[in-house]
């Protein structure tokens, strides 16, 4: 298995902060926030860290070069940003016919779960597992995708960000898939909205293929890094598990 970090973002909504440089390098506490999930990915059993690069895409090769915490790291050039799912499709040929773990580089997560999510995907039973995070708040589905499911932790229905949740289950970034999920990247449709594809619509598609895609709760607090607000969310689970 391999390790795919998304880091290739412009970051516009974060106005200055990102003004000079790569989003993923704004700072969360004392560190980038691609870091975290670099540090996710350093502490599993996989074999390379792949890291797809965009804007400013030297700002994270000079950083981290070719090795993170013994692990191998390369990188892929993604030279639009075209959204995660071209950002996925860029990294095909690096992945090859590994399966791969999905980490996005502008999150971080507390308590995060991977090593028993990947336990849980060697069980052989999942052609995807999504990582998700039970919310308080439903409202903050809206800043990623609902995941609606049987009592199994079975998915049937993601939503992009739905206008209303239906629950209190709030998906991620961190997926793992089965290297076969490529085949489904042409036949995922464009996003009315953002014109461009989406993951939840790139899974929703295996799912009606008769893939079967589980659940898996990864974390106990989640913060993508979109708005200044967010790194307050994100800085706040680095004081209580960074610090301690």
């Amino acid at each position: 298995m391999k390790a795919l970090v998304l880091a290739g973002g412009r970051g516009k909504r974060l106005d200055q902060l990102s003004a000079d440089k790569n989003k993923c390098m704004v700072k969360v506490g004392d560190y980038p926030v691609i870091e975290y999930s670099l540090n996710c990915a350093a502490s599993i059993d996989i074999n390379e860290i792949i890291i797809v690069v965009g804007y400013r895409a030297e700002d994270i090769i000079n950083r981290y070069g070719n090795s993170f915490k013994g692990k191998k790291v390369s990188y892929v050039i993604q030279w639009e940003q075209k959204g995660l799912v071209n950002a996925i499709e860029c990294a095909r040929t690096a992945i090859g016919k590994d399966d791969f773990i999905l980490f996005l580089g502008d999150e971080v997560l507390l308590n995060p779960r991977h090593s028993k999510m990947i336990e849980e995907f060697e069980k052989g039973n999942a052609f995807v597992i999504c990582g998700i995070v039970e919310v308080d708040d439903p409202s903050l589905i809206q800043k990623t995708y609902a995941v609606l499911q049987n009592e199994n932790n079975e998915v049937f229905r993601l939503i992009e960000k739905p206008r209303k949740a239906l629950n209190n289950f709030m998906g991620t970034g961190d997926c793992i898939f089965k290297n076969d999920i490529f085949k489904y990247i042409d036949v995922t449709p464009i996003h009315y909205q953002r014109n461009e594809k989406e993951l939840p619509d790139l899974i929703q598609c295996a799912i009606d293929d008769g893939k079967k895609v589980n659940s898996f709760i990864i974390c106990s607090g989640y913060a993508n890094i979109n708005l200044q607000e967010d790194i307050a969310v994100a800085e706040n689970f680095y004081v209580k598990e960074y610090q301690t």
